[in-house]
């Protein structure tokens, strides 16, 4: 195997993108005819977000998109992950189509197709219908139901404009951490058992969604999901400290991307979990474990893995206090992240394209100055990001493309808009957009295909 320098380009087909999603940057919460989500009732809860900051204006994307694509388009993107706003389409989550809210969306690939722009479009990335969680939300199998009739409608009306589709965005986060933390909406704290049924439910959406791109995508239609899987990265690249790495990592993601490799729940997950177990019906996994043409990974953090002592398969260790981090208080920098975790995909689940769908870092107080952001320690965060990208497609990982997260400073969910992750500023009261230093960066980075 020969080792690429990080002077070497990108392979020729490898993918350069952005990313964000609906609820985050669209703004006209409640325009043409569009529904409450679980975020705009969430955000109308005193305490729940930072500043009570919520959706409604956002960053007008729903008004300016036509401008967005030709600022993503003078950067030199020709990729954007995007997604769909649930209840735009179905106001109540199920019932009758809002096809004010289908319109969109045609209008806004149309857009991007006239700015050479690609679409990859997450069908659920976290705006749930708040009439469907007042029947139970993610805890209901009706949700489950209602979702597939939304992906089919979805791959029906917009299979002519999309090829690239991901199901749905980060299971653990709109399940465990927000039926179970009670941090993200809806804000519930559940019983392990029905947050594993969440899970389940989660599952099942996918695998809807994947059967309805078959179905209805085409012949050239793509589809994979987007995990956000936990990642382990050994202390030492010696075969006792990676094997430990590789036990942790499928210890921790038994319960999504194992269980989908499998077929079913693997037997060491059931055990740990007992009573808690989620309840499965026949044919759930036949649905689950449809095959899919790529995997993509949210990349962000990690947990550091040694070799375990007296017997054990590992050890997980703690971060010192001073660890580095960015202001997200969970991003600690762990830049070889993204190095481990398509490996050990690849090497355990054998998963033969995968996308980095998400890598990005959250800064607060990154102001305009004379008409730059210089956010250096972003321009810092994506380099040693993509070198560690870099190296293991040198090593044989089938890494084909990176979504950066994300295009412009957005409604950071419970965060509210203090945290930026943008490449793009954007003045939330004027909506001035300003490309920062490290807008700059990747142009660079795209146009020569090679790390700046």
């Amino acid at each position: 195997m020969s080792r690429l320098t990080y002077s070497d380009p990108f392979p020729p087909s490898f993918v350069f993108g952005v990313a964000a999603a609906a609820a985050q940057i669209e703004g006209a919460a409640f325009a043409d005819g569009k529904g409450a989500s679980i975020w705009d009732h969430f955000a109308r809860t005193p305490g729940k977000v930072a500043n009570g900051d919520n959706l409604d204006v956002a960053c007008d994307h729903y008004n300016r998109f036509d401008e967005d694509f030709a600022l993503m388009k003078s950067l030199g993107v020709e990729h954007y992950r995007l997604s769909i706003a649930w209840p735009r389409i179905f106001p109540k989550g199920d019932g009758e189509i809002n096809e004010a809210g289908l319109d969109f969306y045609r209008r806004l690939l149309a857009s991007m197709e006239r700015h050479g722009i690609t679409p990859w479009v997450t069908l659920f990335h976290w705006d749930l219908p708040q009439a469907l969680e007042e029947r139970g939300g993610w805890t209901s199998r009706a949700t489950v139901e209602a979702f597939a009739r939304y992906a089919e409608t979805l791959v029906r009306g917009l299979s002519g404009q999309v090829k690239n589709w991901i199901t749905l965005n980060e299971i653990r986060c709109f399940t465990l951490l927000a039926y179970g933390y009670g941090i993200k909406a809806p804000g519930r704290r559940e019983s392990d058992a029905v947050v594993n049924q969440t899970i389940h439910h989660a599952l099942l959406a996918h695998g809807h969604a994947v059967r309805a791109v078959r179905a209805f995508g085409g012949p050239d239609a793509r589809v994979g999901l987007t995990d956000n899987c936990d990642v382990a990265v050994p202390v030492t690249e010696t075969p006792a400290d990676v094997a430990a790495a590789k036990a942790w990592f499928v210890d921790k993601n038994a319960h999504i991307l194992g269980a989908i490799h499998a077929g079913r729940y693997p037997q060491a997950y059931l055990d740990r979990v007992g009573d808690a177990a989620p309840k499965v019906e026949p044919g759930d996994f036949d649905l689950i474990s449809l095959p899919t043409d790529f995997l993509g990974l949210n990349i962000y953090t990690a947990t550091y893995v040694r070799a375990g002592r007296d017997g054990q398969p590992y050890e997980a260790l703690a971060l010192p206090s001073s660890y580095p981090r960015a202001d997200s208080p969970w991003l600690n920098l762990v830049p070889q992240a993204i190095y481990w975790a398509p490996r050990m995909c690849h090497a355990l689940y054998g998963h033969r394209s995968i996308y980095i769908t998400e890598n990005g870092c959250g800064y607060n107080h990154e102001p305009v100055v004379n008409g730059e952001v210089h956010d250096l320690h972003r321009r810092d965060y994506l380099r040693n990001h993509l070198r560690e990208v870099h190296r293991a497609i040198g090593d044989g990982v089938p890494i084909d493309g990176y979504f950066l997260w994300s295009f412009i400073d957005n409604y950071e969910w419970e965060d509210g808009y203090e945290r930026r992750f943008g490449i793009v500023h954007c003045d939330f009261e004027t909506q001035v957009r300003t490309p920062k230093l490290s807008a700059r960066y990747c142009a660079e980075v795209i146009r020569n295909r090679c790390i700046a």
